[in-house]
């Protein structure tokens, strides 16, 4: 929705589950004690902030891998179905026209869409290796063996890994390769994160080589702010549920006693920042102990952000892109300005 983050720092739910490597050990695998210490030391710091925050990659347990799923199919959430419906008319012929042996997706999630790429690279007898990247262990385990059944003559090597803190590979990709980062996760990421993901990637980019990202434009002409709080606050509270389970996780990470029945969920659009904001607000005083590192109080009606989902223009994104080393090499969008493919390369 990715819906991410991911965040101020992490990303996340835009599309997919941003993976870790490194740092803080993800929901489903299991923390040494340095490392369980460092993730309660920067839970507890934003809990500590004036705005609390909990990072979104707390949301993507295996669980609220499987809820973020079912949020891409309601009728509500654009994103999916528009950036397929891009993906089907643009991917042969961009394949056809750089020819990737490698494709190495971010925050990979079920890889539902990246399938269309895949299919795109094996009719072109281009595609030797697929590198799935997410945050769930268990998710992306899944992942990799569904995509190796489906694409025998594919090498499929999957990677746990903190997007946020570098980007390290298990094999070197066979060039061309292209990079992607598709559902429009990228918002997920304020401004000076955004651009240091996407320096990140061009760093590792060859001349050949290619970005593609999916971005969710702001409201236009066909496009209003309704539509994108509508996207982030479902009517059968399946996105609410996803944003509840961030506290699940806490819970169960932490050891924290988080009431889920005294928190509600809320989506605002801030057009001042040109993004989605998620929070969950407290329903009355209360306080939520976390063992080992003290407890935190909140008022009635406060909130704790969850995730910002920033929404680009064409101006907006090429400036981020700019910044990082990258150029615009194809920009297309759907009829309604709702979502736009944007295909880069490294700068000159």
């Amino acid at each position: 929705m990715g819906r991410a983050p991911f965040p101020g720092t992490f990303p996340m739910r835009d599309e997919q589950a941003t993976a870790r490597q490194g740092g803080t050990p993800g929901p489903d695998t299991e923390p040494r004690d340095g490392e369980a210490s460092q993730a309660l030391a920067e839970v507890w710091e934003g809990l500590g902030r004036a705005q609390k925050e909990i990072d979104p990659k707390y949301f993507y347990d295996t669980r609220g891998s499987e809820l973020f799923e079912e949020i891409t199919g309601l009728e509500e959430y654009y994103p999916t179905r528009t950036e397929r419906a891009l993906l089907e008319r643009w991917s042969s012929p961009w394949v056809e026209e750089s020819r990737p042996a490698s494709l190495v997706e971010l925050g990979a999630g079920s890889a539902r869409k990246t399938r269309i790429l895949l299919d795109a690279m094996r009719d072109h007898g281009c595609g030797r290796l697929y590198v799935p990247v997410d945050v769930a262990h268990e998710f992306l385990s899944d992942t990799a063996r569904c995509i190796r059944s489906e694409y025998p003559d594919l090498a499929v090597t999957p990677a746990v890994a903190d997007i946020t803190a570098g980007l390290t590979l298990p094999v070197s990709p066979p060039g061309p390769t292209w990079y992607a980062f598709l559902g429009g996760t990228l918002g997920n990421f304020d401004v000076t994160p955004a651009t240091q993901l996407l320096r990140r990637v061009a760093r590792r980019m060859r001349a050949a080589d290619r970005f593609l990202l999916g971005a969710d434009l702001r409201p236009g002409a066909h496009k209003t702010a309704a539509d994108l709080v509508r996207a982030y606050d479902d009517a059968d509270g399946v996105t609410a549920a996803f944003n509840l389970n961030v506290l699940t996780v806490l819970n169960r990470e932490f050891g924290s006693d988080f009431d889920l029945d005294s928190f509600t969920h809320r989506a605002v659009y801030r057009e001042d920042k040109g993004r989605i904001e998620m929070h969950l607000v407290s329903e009355r005083p209360q306080i939520v102990r976390f063992p080992g590192a003290g407890a935190v109080a909140l008022r009635e009606g406060e909130t704790i952000l969850t995730e910002i989902s920033c929404k680009y223009d064409r101006p907006s994104l090429e400036a981020v892109l700019a910044e990082a080393g990258l150029r615009v090499t194809r920009w297309v969008e759907d009829e309604k300005g709702l979502f736009a493919l944007v295909m880069t390369a490294r700068r000159r």
